[in-house]
C-alpha cells in the first residue's frame, strides 16, 4: 500500500489496493490511519459492486440512511445517487447534490463520521472531465485562526439547519419538491459547538459551513452574521484546500468532521455524471 499525499493540508492518494475483495483487518486499520491523517483519501481504478461498496463502508462503521428518500437505490437504501441523468422523464439520482460548501448533515445531532463516494461515470468532453469535487480542511481552518477570533467563537454554539439549505435550492430555482412532515420532524435544527473536537482523532475542527450554518446562539444578528461570513471565508483560503478531478472507478473517502467539501457543477447534459455514495453514521460533538 503507497500512500502520495497530493495537496499541501489535506488529501492522499492510495495505491496498491484492490478494494473488491476482502482486506484483512491490518489493511483496514492502515487504511483507517491514512484517512485519520490526511483527511482525504481515494482510490483509482477500482472496480465494485453496489454489495461491496456498502461491505467495505461498514469497516468504518453502521452506515446513515439519508434523510431525502427520493434518491436512495431502490435495492440498496444504504447507497444514495447523486447524478444528472434523467430516465423516463425523471432524474435518477441527485441532481444538485453539494453544490455548496457543508459538511454532511452537520444539521443532525449526530453528524455523518465519514462518507464514501465512487464514481460509475464522469462528465467528459475532449478530454476533460468536468465535475471535480473541491475539499477543504477544518483542522486547519480552526489552527490558522486568529487569536482573538479563537477567544471569540471557543465555547460557543451555532444553529445548524436542513430546512435553510432545502428550500433556499427550492427558491433559487432548483426543482426540489416540498419536505414531508415526516422529513421535516426528522430533520428539526440543531445546535452544534462551532469548536468541535472530532471524536476519532481529538482535533479541534472549526465547524461551521455555508451550506447549512445560519447564525450564532447567543450573539446580535448583525454580530452573528458578520462573524459567520468572515467563518466561512476563512475555511476557504486555497492552501487548505484539495481539488479531485474524478476518473470512473474512483472511490474517495472523507473525513466528515475534519473537512467541508463543495461539488463544482460545471457540465450540463449530454454531459453524464453518476456516482453512488454511502455515509457513516456519528456521534454527538458535545
Amino acid at each position: 500500500m503507497d500512500v502520495k499525499p497530493v495537496g499541501s493540508m489535506i488529501g492522499a492518494e492510495v495505491e496498491g489496493v484492490d478494494l473488491s475483495g476482502d482486506l484483512g483487518a491490518e489493511r483496514i486499520k492502515a487504511i483507517k490511519r491514512t484517512l485519520d491523517k490526511h483527511h482525504v483519501i481515494f482510490f483509482r481504478n477500482q472496480k465494485i459492486s453496489e454489495i461491496r461498496h456498502i461491505e467495505f463502508s461498514k469497516n468504518f462503521g453502521p452506515l446513515e440512511v439519508h434523510v431525502g428518500t427520493r434518491y436512495l437505490h431502490p435495492i440498496h437504501p444504504e447507497l444514495r445517487i447523486n447524478s444528472n441523468i434523467i430516465e423516463n422523464g425523471r432524474p435518477i439520482g441527485a441532481t444538485d447534490a453539494g453544490q455548496y460548501w457543508h459538511t454532511d448533515l452537520s444539521y443532525m445531532t449526530e453528524p455523518s463520521k465519514c462518507s464514501l463516494l465512487y464514481s460509475l461515470e464522469v462528465p467528459e468532453k475532449d478530454g476533460k472531465v468536468y465535475g471535480d469535487t473541491c475539499f477543504t480542511s477544518s483542522v486547519a481552518a480552526y489552527e490558522t485562526l486568529p487569536e482573538d477570533i479563537k477567544t471569540k467563537i471557543e465555547g460557543r454554539n451555532a444553529v445548524h439547519s436542513y430546512t435553510f439549505r432545502y428550500y433556499k435550492l427550492t427558491d433559487a430555482g432548483k426543482k426540489r419538491p416540498a419536505l414531508t412532515p415526516e422529513q421535516q420532524a426528522r430533520t428539526p435544527d440543531v445546535v452544534q459547538p462551532i469548536v468541535a473536537v472530532n471524536p476519532t482523532n481529538g482535533k479541534k475542527c472549526l465547524f461551521v459551513n455555508s451550506g447549512f450554518t445560519t447564525s450564532i446562539v447567543g450573539m446580535p444578528e448583525k454580530e452573528s452574521s458578520e462573524l459567520l461570513e468572515f467563518l466561512f471565508e476563512h475555511c476557504k483560503r486555497p492552501e487548505f484546500t484539495y481539488r479531485h478531478n474524478w476518473r470512473v472507478g474512483d472511490m474517495l473517502i472523507w473525513d466528515n468532521i475534519s473537512t467541508q467539501h463543495f461539488a463544482v457543477a460545471d457540465y450540463a447534459l449530454p454531459l453524464r455524471r453518476r456516482m453512488h455514495r454511502t455515509t457513516v453514521t456519528g456521534v454527538a460533538l458535545h
